[in-house]
């Protein structure tokens, strides 16, 4: 945790002002660790591992002794009556009522006292502590599959931001060609060696061709504020990326990855994890069917007086104290322990036919990713092959043209053909990387390729 920070700080820091503008140049493992520092989702994980810990001290302070100080001071505007039998020998013949009213108390009272009680017994606090801890558990697995997703979305999203960078890479080099065989089309055509007609169609061509690459940065100014709503960044930052596509999908590494078994995932941890939580809560109700015992003791001294200034003279005051064993026997409840033990047990039963279904759906998801990642990469091949042809079909058919044994209708068509082969190229490739990132995924290796 100490390196993602010091990398978020490090990163932060070289943040330089560009025309009013923060720009951060990045790279895909600087997106993922500013990402995991700066998220939402990964910080309130963070901030609930915290909280479970908290829980843990809050239980096991209820085995701790419990001790809380009183204090009171009372006035009585009238004392109250007490009736007393009219009877011999402390009667009163003069009268005629058979009781006699009496006040006993004192106007003014106080009290100071300390009460403590003590856990002796109590076979659900056990429980309950390792419960705590097990929550804490959960909790880091939590955090670990925030993390996950987190990686995932962000390289997902900075992927389509460089696909949409190569795009318009390419679409200016596509317009820059373009523009240059309209630029010796229209040269023909004024000498009277080209007919207008075919200045139209590449004119027609290069409107195209520049409508795409306006769409291209449309699209590129999207990826950009997707991929830092995933990171966490400000959207007041502009980003700025360096590596390209051909460089995070080395075909060796691609095979290297096909060839893995898997590292396991942490969705089955957490499953795992949240049956023992279940385990524990039938253990807890089970034993609140035991008694528990308390130590309790307390000591208190008490003063009066008629008078307020008399109340806390010392000759006035008076202490107490008490030592004592209490037992709390569970006899009859309606039957609701019962309920929840019954619960807790169907409870387990699902969450184990869902562990059961959860790893033959993990299986299933490697499978079906690693024959996704093959396809991907043998479109890639081909994908590649097809760019090759149309480069070199767009340059035969230019030479062709320009010595004056092709049509320009020849042209044209292969500029068209060559567009159509690049961004092919580029959906091929594009779609090989999130294959690879689907199948990290599904061999639960995305954690693991962070810290390489």
């Amino acid at each position: 945790m100490k390196k993602y920070l010091f990398t978020a700080l490090v990163f932060l820091l070289t943040f330089s002002g560009m025309q009013a503008q923060e720009v951060a140049q990045l790279t895909l493992n600087e997106s993922i660790l500013y990402a995991i520092e700066n998220n939402v989702t990964t910080k309130n994980a963070r901030l609930e591992t915290l909280i479970s810990k908290a829980t843990v001290k809050e239980k096991t302070a209820l085995g701790l002794p419990q001790i809380n100080g009183s204090f009171n001071l009372d006035y009585n505007p009238q004392i109250p009556v007490v009736f007393l039998p009219n009877q011999p020998p402390f009667g009163d013949p003069s009268n005629p009522s058979d009781v006699i009213p009496a006040r006993f108390g004192v106007s003014y009272s106080s009290g100071l006292g300390v009460n403590m009680t003590q856990m002796i017994f109590d076979g659900s606090f056990f429980v309950g502590l390792r419960a705590a801890k097990t929550l804490t558990q959960l909790t880091d697995f939590d955090l670990v599959k925030a993390e996950n997703d987190v990686i995932e979305n962000v390289k997902k999203a900075y992927f389509g931001v460089l696909v949409n960078q190569e795009r318009i890479r390419l679409a200016a080099s596509n317009l820059g060609r373009i523009d240059s065989l309209l630029k010796e089309t229209k040269a023909l055509n004024e000498a009277g060696f080209a007919e207008k007609i075919e200045v139209s169609r590449i004119q027609v061509q290069r409107n195209n061709t520049f409508s795409q690459m306006e769409r291209s940065r449309t699209a590129w100014e999207i990826s950009k504020e997707i991929l830092k709503i995933q990171m966490g960044m400000p959207l007041t930052v502009d980003i700025l990326i360096a590596e390209t596509l051909q460089e995070l999908n080395p075909e060796e590494e691609l095979n290297q990855l096909l060839a893995l078994e898997g590292d396991g995932r942490v969705e089955l941890d957490q499953l795992k994890t949240q049956i023992e939580l279940v385990q524990l809560d039938l253990k807890f109700n089970t034993s609140q069917y035991m008694p528990t015992i308390d130590f309790i003791g307390n000591a208190r001294r008490v003063g009066a007086g008629n008078q307020l200034n008399t109340v806390f003279d010392s000759k006035n005051w008076f202490g107490s104290s008490l030592l004592g064993v209490s037992m709390n026997i569970p006899i009859f409840d309606g039957l609701s322990k019962s309920a929840r033990i019954q619960k807790n047990k169907y409870t387990i039963n699902q969450l184990e036919n869902q562990r059961f279904f959860l790893n033959d759906n993990f299986i299933n998801e490697i499978f079906t990713a690693k024959s996704n990642l093959k396809n991907d990469l043998n479109i890639l091949d081909i994908q590649r092959e097809n760019l090759e042809l149309a480069q070199e079909v767009f340059e035969i058919a230019r030479i062709k043209y320009q010595e004056g044994v092709g049509s320009n209708l020849e042209v044209v068509n292969a500029d068209g053909a060559l567009i159509e082969a690049e961004i092919n190229y580029l959906a091929a490739l594009y779609d090989g990387l999130i294959s690879k990132v689907n199948l990290e995924k599904a061999l639960g290796l995305l954690k693991a390729n962070l810290n390489n």
